[in-house]
């Protein structure tokens, strides 16, 4: 397994809103979800038609439906990451420490987070690189993390370095521990089980061989 992502052939990768449908692919129907701030917002967009998820954000919002069309934006009307979203009917707003509570008591079925590193185990790292100039950003996500009956991560496979962001240990201070149990990037949909990564889906044209070289954590298949 290498330390560096880097090939000499660019591979095949799915787009950020092919991520996306995957990851609401797995999304059960009448699931209530947080959606995370940054890839993970993308998710409302796809969710399959006829399928009720309940969409929760942590700024207080509850019930709400894929991106508002252009010119139609409402900027009283946000999520977590100040972007403008849209309600269904029986949604609504209320105040964020009621959103909290809802997070921390047990009532999300699926929180999906983005990271910078996620470990064999399961832990996660997604709110400070540790870097001295970086500007951290720890959110609610540590109260997801834990909080969520399920937690899952949608990220890129690699950082710009060409770096794998599945490590068999975080460098990075962890949100939480043991807490992730599937990760969407966009070479695999990987399931983390005893410190292994079980590779449930990869993209067409990449062998599982491909998919280890650039991966640092075991990989099996299924």
């Amino acid at each position: 397994m290498s330390t560096n992502a880097q090939t000499a052939t660019p591979l095949p990768r799915w787009s950020r809103d092919q991520m996306a449908a995957r990851v609401a692919q797995d999304i059960p129907d009448g699931a209530v979800v947080n959606l995370g701030i940054g890839l993970p917002t993308l998710v409302a967009n796809h969710i399959p038609a006829g399928r009720e998820v309940i969409l929760q954000s942590e700024n207080g919002v509850i019930g709400m439906g894929p991106a508002p069309a252009a010119g139609q934006e409402d900027y009283d009307l946000i999520n977590a990451g100040k972007q403008p979203v849209t309600l269904l009917p029986g949604g609504c707003y209320f105040h964020h420490a009621d959103s909290f509570a809802m997070m921390r008591g047990g009532h999300l079925d699926v929180c999906v987070l983005g990271a910078f590193q996620v470990a064999a185990n399961g832990d996660l790292a997604n709110w400070h690189t540790g870097a001295p100039d970086a500007i951290p950003a720890v959110g609610g996500a540590m109260d997801l993390a834990i909080g969520a009956k399920r937690t899952f991560v949608m990220m890129e496979h690699c950082t710009k370095a060409g770096q794998s962001k599945l490590v068999a240990q975080c460098s990075y201070p962890l949100t939480g521990q043991a807490c992730v149990s599937r990760v969407y990037t966009d070479l695999a949909v990987i399931e983390l089980r005893e410190g292994r990564g079980h590779v449930m889906e990869r993209v067409e044209g990449i062998s599982l061989e491909q998919l280890q070289a650039v991966t640092d954590i075991e990989l099996v298949q299924g």
